[in-house]
């Protein structure tokens, strides 16, 4: 099946600020054959999305950063450790984006970007898509509090050993798609930067 096996009867906006929500209704060409009844579906509607897991192959250093999320506050902490990330500006490239925010966010410089994958977020609510890189960093000056005030961040850096950051994965600490997707890879490719000093 591809894009052209849907029809889209009405499209509208229910909301636009910091979310937008967008409502159709449509339906779709099934398997079995046919199509399938009219389906009235709300999305959330987000422009391009990339995270970047800062990584110091000679030090064997993680980059993990801190921050209230909203929408953990039913857990006992909303203070989540997580990726860099960001969303994409205009016609700001990915690359461009990661550089951006490893800085903002992090006070670090990617010095080699690895793509490790290009995902949907939650297809079935949402359109966002995800670039989620790795990032060569020199960590050896690494921590601090970051981000930008008029966009309402505080943001505490954690510099923590691979091993570190995996158990943090382990029991459960790193509870975010993107970030638990960046660290599993980390754990698997942890050899793709040349260890240069």
């Amino acid at each position: 099946m591809k894009k052209e096996d849907v029809q889209i009867l009405e499209e509208s906006w229910l909301h636009r600020s910091f979310l937008k929500l967008k409502y159709y209704q449509l339906r779709h060409k099934l398997f079995t054959g046919g199509w399938s009844g009219i389906l009235r579906r709300e999305l959330i509607s987000r422009p391009r999305v990339a995270g970047v897991l800062p990584y110091d192959p000679v030090l064997d250093k993680v980059i993990l950063i801190e921050q209230f999320r909203p929408g953990a506050l039913a857990s006992e902490n909303p203070w989540l450790l997580e990726v860099v990330a960001g969303i994409a500006e205009g016609e700001e490239s990915l690359e461009a984006l990661v550089h951006r925010e490893i800085q903002e966010e992090a006070g670090l410089e990617a010095l080699e970007l690895k793509l490790m994958y290009d995902y949907w977020a939650s297809p079935g609510m949402c359109d966002e898509k995800v670039a989620l890189f790795c990032a060569r960093v020199d960590a050896s000056h690494a921590g601090g509090i970051y981000g930008l005030a008029e966009e309402g961040e505080d943001i505490r850096v954690h510099v923590l050993s691979s091993a570190e950051a995996f158990a943090l994965l382990d029991t459960g600490r790193v509870s975010n798609a993107m970030s638990l997707i960046a660290l599993q890879w980390l754990r698997l490719h942890g050899d793709v930067f040349e260890k240069r000093t």
